[in-house]
């Protein structure tokens, strides 16, 4: 992720999500996520709430800055953003309900067909994978 904190509006950002269905689960996400996290959310680029940051550097010698959790409500699905790659949450996603995955993050269509004990554990492992990238 290449986006840095904008300080711009989150509440501002989740109103103007277009869908009904999509805005709601974006503020249900946020809110687990602020909760697990304990971190306040905190817009990141144009498009993704953010909770908390860590540092990272490749082998390339690339760094910056990433959430710890980010959440973007997107057109089709809402993106979650984790730690590390997804592979390290195989024992969990097993149990989430129906996703979809890219690298290093989960791809959402309705929350309530999720089971949210799995989600809340999710979200606590990628604090966790990222105390341990950092």
């Amino acid at each position: 992720m290449s986006t840095v904190p904008t300080g711009g509006d989150v509440g501002a950002f989740l109103d103007a999500v277009p869908d009904e269905r999509r805005r709601a689960d974006a503020r249900r996400l946020v809110a687990l996520a602020a909760e697990v996290t304990g971190e306040p959310p905190v817009l990141w680029g144009t498009a993704i709430v953010g909770f908390g940051s860590r540092h990272y550097r490749y082998a390339s010698g690339h760094e910056g800055d990433t959430p710890l959790v980010g959440v973007s409500p997107r057109k089709q699905h809402t993106s979650v953003y984790l730690s590390g790659a997804v592979e390290e949450y195989a024992d969990l996603l097993e149990r989430l309900g129906p996703h979809g995955a890219g690298r290093g993050c989960l791809n959402l269509r309705r929350l309530d067909d999720l089971d949210t004990a799995v989600l809340r554990e999710v979200l606590a492992r990628s604090v966790e994978v990222a105390a341990r990238l950092s």
